[in-house]
């Protein structure tokens, strides 16, 4: 890591909400500090620390631990959102203000803070010490634009109109709004969590978004116009994208062990665009009645598809359907996601529109059925569908249940028999993808913006 007393390599430490979806993109961006000559820390929890799968210090950053309160069995061991977050918030201030004192202390001061915009207290930390900071938001730009109306007051609730109209956003049905918003009283603490990620962001220095410019500019013009914003996306692993950091395939911290060998052999012999990879991230539960629906929808659709049912899922597969569908699919309790997007053989990609695996799709010019369950996914829906036009939504019934038949005829109209809506899905699919990769590659908007900061700390 070269000389570590050298005055011109900044300490940066990075603290990411201790959750798969938000420490992938955080970590990622301290690999593109570490690139740029930075010495990138991450900050997570005891319990995350000694429970994943993969050891980030392999990516040459250095790990630190704080305690959320439960350091032997972490969420689970907490057994409600709101134990674990109310706890956490008490304890986590003063774990991070003695690591950042100890860290001084030891001749290693830290220069700058970034931290996850759900740990707002965070940036009070960094106050006490006098340290410059970033929150650093892993949901889009136009989700958090609907945070921020409601933080502000400017977004009554519950809402009394069917539709609402925001700058630089198209207009949104409330059931495109995050859940959050549109069912207010629905997931209290987690309300609390986005909302207040706007309660002192006036204090930070620097607002980063895991986006590039042109995916969602007139929102980010309208933001950037109070508050200092700067997009540094999309923070996934370089070798998909502008591969100027040599090596970098993995986001090197694995909460899931993916089954590796088993999901690429299986790939290895399909034909081009012949495949339905479907997958609802790391925390999204389905019910049993839309679990059957999909695998129903699945099974008659008769394409290959490989589907990832977390361990605590698979009970509600229907009896036999694993051993009936073994020809044409293959089930997974996880995989290399990036791996799987990026290979040729994958032609769709049904999601729940989690804004990682929505940017990772969009950044690997993959088409996208889009499935949304909860909090940002219906809003990152909406765009996919209407506002980037690299996929279409599979629509619920009244009951919030997406029929075997809508599913069906959406990967028809996506994978088997691709019209002129298709092949326009198909086309803007590859366009985003370029896009992505000229915003993050030498000389992109997010390149010159995380060189602007990385200035700022010399």
């Amino acid at each position: 890591m070269g000389d570590e007393n050298n005055p011109k390599k900044p300490h940066v430490l990075i603290f990411p909400y201790p959750a798969q979806g938000h420490i992938n993109p955080i970590l990622q961006f301290a690999k593109r500090l570490f690139s740029k000559g930075v010495k990138a820390a991450l900050v997570t929890t005891v319990f995350l620390s000694n429970s994943s799968f993969s050891d980030p210090s392999s990516t040459s950053i250095d790990i630190h631990t704080i305690s959320d309160g439960f350091d032997q069995e972490g969420y689970e061991q907490a057994g409600s959102s709101d134990a674990y977050l109310a706890t956490f918030w008490s304890v986590g201030p003063n774990s991070l203000a003695a690591l950042i004192k100890k860290l001084g202390e030891t001749g290693h001061p830290v220069d700058a803070l970034v931290y996850d915009g759900f740990l707002p207290w965070a940036l009070d930390v960094a106050k006490q010490f006098g340290i410059p900071s970033a929150v650093f938001f892993t949901q889009s730009c136009a989700v958090n634009s609907v945070y921020y109306h409601v933080s502000k007051g400017l977004l009554q609730l519950p809402l009394p109109v069917p539709h609402v109209s925001l700058p630089g956003l198209p207009p949104l049905q409330v059931s495109e709004l995050p859940s959050f918003v549109a069912r207010y009283g629905s997931y209290p603490a987690w309300f609390d969590v986005v909302v207040n990620q706007f309660s002192n962001v006036d204090g930070a220095d620097w607002v980063f978004f895991n986006i590039f410019y042109d995916l969602e500019k007139e929102v980010v013009n309208w933001m950037s116009r109070f508050l200092n914003v700067m997009t540094v996306g999309p923070t996934i692993p370089s070798m998909y994208l502008d591969k100027r950091i040599e090596n970098d395939k993995d986001y090197g911290m694995n909460l899931f062990k993916p089954n590796v060998d088993a999901c690429m052999s299986w790939l290895g012999g399909k034909p081009k665009d012949s495949v339905l990879y479907v997958s609802f991230g790391s925390f999204a539960s389905l019910g049993i009645e839309q679990t059957t629906e999909l695998a129903c929808a699945l099974k008659s659709s008769n394409v290959y598809f490989l589907w990832v049912v977390r361990e605590t899922e698979m009970a509600k597969l229907p009896y036999n359907f694993i051993e009936e569908t073994s020809e044409k699919g293959l089930v997974v309790a996880w995989c290399p996601q990036l791996e799987v997007l990026s290979n040729e053989a994958v032609g769709c990609f049904l999601t729940h529109c989690g804004f990682n695996s929505t940017l990772e799709a969009l950044s690997l010019g993959v088409p996208m059925l889009a499935m949304p369950q909860w909090t940002d996914q219906p809003t990152n829906a909406k765009h996919v569908e209407d506002v980037w036009r690299i996929g279409i939504r599979a629509h619920p019934n009244e009951k919030g249940v997406v029929r075997r038949e809508t599913i069906e005829r959406c990967i028809k109209e996506l994978l088997t028999e691709v019209g002129e809506r298709g092949k326009e899905i198909r086309k803007n699919s590859i366009k985003w993808k370029n896009l992505a990769k000229k915003g993050i590659d030498e000389g992109g908007n997010s390149d010159k913006n995380i060189d602007e900061f990385i200035a700022k700390l010399l």
